[in-house]
């Protein structure tokens, strides 16, 4: 059988069974940001950010369909300004012919989303949401918590976390227990949910982006939070959700490279003293 040419409409039908789009939050913008439905597709980029590097590493590579976990345009736009960095990405994708999607809150809350790929690289298992979406569906939501099979040696625990995230060092506040089982994760900025975490019987909380104030209610309420940033906590889920699209493709007979960019790192570096 010849594979079915790839047009953009269809791959956002697939999109659309792996990731609905209708479970991303209201204040969320998730689907097709730039690009026309019945274009055909040479080839998918996948990367967390829709920064201008990734759009280069598409037109370079011959890829017309960019497909993000943060959207290119979250806020509403007064103006597009060609000389930002927002405007720039923008004008040089219409120029490019690049269609853009993004797969946001919708991959966040989904039974196999960006919290689940990182609470398994972790190892826990018996895993739930930490809190529910606006949907209220069994298994959708926010976040998840869940246990090592094994209780392991803080130290260890904490290492283990630096290699699997690629991390030099964690940011930590609360307590940090001695022995650590039970486990709670929310890739990406989840400060709101610790509370929730801890009333789940969560010892250790690991997600980006740690406000300052929760930061404090750590220590007051004996909760071992860590903050391992935001690119961290999420990157893993990209090659994830990749691996998803290829066997959803593949079933549907449209032969498309779909790749995951080699040019987006963390935007963070750590400096250790000498």
């Amino acid at each position: 059988m010849t594979p079915s040419p790839a047009i953009l409409r269809d791959i956002l039908s697939i999109l659309d069974k792996a990731a609905p789009f209708s479970l991303a939050e209201s204040w969320d913008n998730v689907g097709l940001i730039i690009g026309n439905p019945d274009q055909e597709i040479s080839g998918i980029l996948l990367g967390l950010d829709p920064t201008t590097d990734l759009l280069q590493e598409a037109i370079e590579t011959n890829t017309n369909l960019i497909i993000t976990h943060h959207p290119a345009i979250f806020h509403p736009l007064k103006s597009i300004r060609t000389d930002q960095p927002v405007g720039r990405f923008l004008a040089d994708a219409l120029k490019k012919d690049i269609a853009v999607v993004a797969c946001h809150t919708n991959l966040d809350v989904i039974q196999n989303g960006v919290s689940r790929v990182l609470a398994e690289k972790i190892g826990l298992i018996g895993l739930a949401p930490i809190a529910e979406s606006h949907t209220e569906l069994s298994g959708i939501g926010f976040g998840r918590i869940g246990s090592l099979k094994n209780p392991e040696d803080s130290d260890v625990f904490l290492a283990r976390l630096c290699d699997i995230l690629q991390l030099p060092s964690l940011r930590i506040c609360g307590p940090i227990p001695e022995k650590v089982s039970r486990v709670a994760v929310c890739g990406g900025s989840g400060s709101e949910l610790a509370e929730s975490a801890l009333a789940q019987q969560a010892q250790i909380y690991i997600t980006g982006e740690v406000k300052h104030s929760t930061a404090r209610w750590a220590e007051e309420s004996g909760l071992c939070v860590i903050d391992a940033g935001h690119f961290a906590t999420e990157n893993l889920a990209v090659e994830a959700f990749a691996a998803v699209l290829r066997e959803m493709l593949t079933a549907q007979d449209v032969d498309i490279a779909v790749r995951t960019t080699n040019s987006q790192n963390n935007p963070f570096i750590y400096y250790l003293k000498p």
